[in-house]
């Protein structure tokens, strides 16, 4: 009966209900979206790169090395030597060893130059390795193997022609026209940078900067793609190396001796750590997101109490009649409390589908604009404990209007005032 009469009472109020539950259904939507993406971007980022023990690169920062190397953002403050990567692939601890070099891009999406390594040896996820969708990996000089979302947003196929240009930005005019690359593999979506990727050969990357210095082509000195061909394309300089070892006890120990390599300074880096210590560094901005989203959804429940404290003028003679039927003052008070448990739970509901509503739809523009690849399902272990807060915080504060009903007099409410 309690529940039906709290129901009907809602419905009854329904214009100024309505306003109240969108207004904390938003509130609600935007906590669990930051909170979601929040979490979603920091398993995206772990999920990029699995199975490296080290990036090795120039000495610099750890967390420059982790996003230049592994998230294609930023550039190197300086190279390696051909020769110290050659040096390292004798180390007796290392197995394996991805060279990478950066620099140029394509149409605003990075070109990395690297060897057979590469796809052999690099992994994402849970261990998984790369997959080609169509094609296979590069063979001659001027192929090209490009990511998902290179070859999608593109609209490039197998056997197209593509131009690589100097430098990183979107828009520039330093481009090596003369020397194109065919597209031979496409590889399958990854979720990672990997996707916004152009991979060529080592000997590429020489071969198209053959005739430039100073990321000037030199007029008087041009080399054409087939005489680029006859020269020694062998790499003088890389950018980063993705490091795997025989045993991971050794970790620590090639780590050390990396970093104090005399030839050239060096610096080896843990993925785990540095990712480690990026989030770290970010840990006050998440802070500040999920402060400034709380607050939004206490202000909404503050009108919903606003909104209920206003309703008790036009209420007065309900609850007076109420009261002259035999309704005790718990009983109004339990009334106005249901009435606010059903707009919160409402709410949560609304909130939470239009949220997964919005993480679907929105799912390949975040995907495309931003590398954030999400999941509609925004329910994580501890939201129903989180949704239980909400709900005792609201309880909490619409007991202020319920303790004026419960106040409130049989005889303030049957006569009318003028």
């Amino acid at each position: 009966m309690l529940m039906k009469l709290a129901r009907l009472s809602v419905w009854n109020r329904r214009a100024t209900a309505l306003l109240t539950l969108l207004a904390l259904s938003i509130s609600i939507a935007l906590v669990l979206g930051i909170d979601h993406l929040r979490n979603q971007a920091k398993e995206s980022f772990s999920k990029t790169l699995s199975g490296t023990d080290l990036i090795v690169g120039a000495r610099s920062g750890s967390i420059n090395l982790l996003l230049y190397s592994v998230f294609r953002i930023g550039n190197a403050t300086n190279n390696i030597t051909w020769q110290t990567y050659q040096e390292l692939a004798k180390h007796s601890g290392i197995d394996w060893i991805i060279p990478i070099s950066l620099g140029d891009s394509h149409r605003g999406y990075r070109v990395l130059g690297t060897n057979d390594v590469y796809f052999a040896h690099y992994q994402f996820g849970q261990h998984q390795p790369l997959v080609f969708t169509e094609g296979k990996k590069f063979e001659e000089v001027y192929d090209a193997v490009l990511g998902a979302e290179v070859a999608q947003k593109l609209g490039y196929k197998l056997g197209d022609k593509i131009v690589v240009a100097h430098g990183s930005s979107e828009v520039t005019l330093s481009k090596h026209n003369d020397k194109p690359f065919t597209v031979v593999g496409i590889l399958q979506p990854t979720g990672t940078p990997v996707d916004r990727t152009v991979h060529v050969s080592l000997a590429a990357i020489e071969a198209i900067h053959l005739d430039w210095q100073g990321g000037v082509q030199t007029p008087s000195h041009k080399i054409s793609a087939e005489e680029a061909l006859k020269f020694d394309l062998t790499p003088t300089t890389i950018t980063a190396m993705l490091v795997g070892l025989k045993s991971r006890a050794q970790t620590f120990s090639v780590q050390r001796q990396i970093n104090e390599y005399s030839e050239e300074p060096l610096l080896a880096i843990l993925p785990g750590v540095a990712l480690t210590e990026l989030w770290s560094m970010l840990a006050m901005v998440e802070n500040l997101l999920t402060v400034i989203s709380i607050f939004v959804l206490i202000a909404a429940l503050m009108g919903m109490m606003t909104s209920l404290l206003s309703a008790m003028n036009e209420r007065q003679r309900e609850i007076a009649i109420l009261r002259s039927v035999g309704a005790s003052a718990g009983y109004l008070f339990l009334l106005v409390e249901l009435e606010v448990f059903i707009i919160t739970v409402l709410a949560l509901l609304l909130g939470t589908g239009v949220l997964s509503i919005g993480l679907a739809f929105g799912q390949h523009y975040l995907a495309q604009q931003f590398g954030l690849f999400v999941t509609a399902n925004p329910i994580q272990s501890y939201t129903p404990v989180a949704a239980c807060g909400v709900i005792l915080l609201s309880l909490v504060l619409g007991s202020v209007p319920a303790f004026i009903a419960y106040r409130r007099a049989l005889g303030e409410g049957l006569s009318q005032r003028l």
